[in-house]
């Protein structure tokens, strides 16, 4: 036992700390915040308000650019509208020219048709020696009448038919109980149109009722 005491006399026991071996605190400084002075506020205040007024002027700028390309869009559409119509009306009247060159030719070439039929109507074909003129007018008639068809002229022979006042050019009215009142009765000159169009109206008789 003795010996077991002498060993554990012997284990070092730990030191005591002592006031003299406690660190001491490190001392903490603290930054002093000057405040702003006056000037500096009221500058910060006018540097905000400038760019507001700066951002509400960019605003309005970009609003008023917008508006001025909706504008200009509009504009540039009824340009290409107004230049499309420019177009389809100058190839109209191309077509328009190609289709009519020839009425004033044709107005002149009419009464040519004219005089042969008038010519057949005053000849007597039952007299033989009139055979071989009534047929070479005839012939001549036909061809003349042949090749204004081929020209797309149209002619406007409307015996029997009702009055158009568009197409016919009523010379007289003669009382008839047997047709129906505005029919033409007799054609004095016949009419011709051009694709479609009047050259020249057919000039008729018409039935009034008796």
């Amino acid at each position: 036992m003795a010996r077991e005491r002498s060993e554990e006399d012997q284990i070092e026991q730990p030191e005591q700390l002592t006031d003299e071996h406690t660190p001491e605190p490190e001392p903490v400084y603290t930054a002093e915040i000057e405040e702003p002075s006056a000037d500096e506020q009221h500058d910060a205040e006018e540097a905000l308000h400038a760019e507001a007024d700066s951002a509400e002027a960019l605003h309005a700028q970009i609003v008023g650019l917008h508006e001025q390309l909706v504008i200009e869009k509009d504009m540039a559409l009824r340009a290409q509208a107004e230049a499309q119509n420019a177009r389809r009306r100058a190839q109209q009247d191309v077509e328009r020219a190609h289709k009519f060159a020839t009425e004033k030719l044709l107005q002149d070439l009419l009464p040519v048709v004219d005089n042969l039929e008038r010519a057949l109507a005053t000849i007597d074909a039952g007299d033989e020696a009139n055979k071989a003129i009534v047929e070479g007018i005839e012939l001549t008639r036909k061809s003349f009448v042949d090749t204004l068809t081929k020209h797309s002229v149209e002619v406007v022979d409307p015996a029997g038919e009702p009055f158009d006042p568009e197409l016919h050019q009523a010379m007289t009215q003669v009382p008839n109980g047997d047709v129906e009142p505005n029919t033409v009765l007799d054609v004095f000159q016949k009419g011709y149109r051009l694709n479609g169009r009047l050259v020249r109206p057919a000039m008729v008789v018409v039935s009034k009722a008796p």
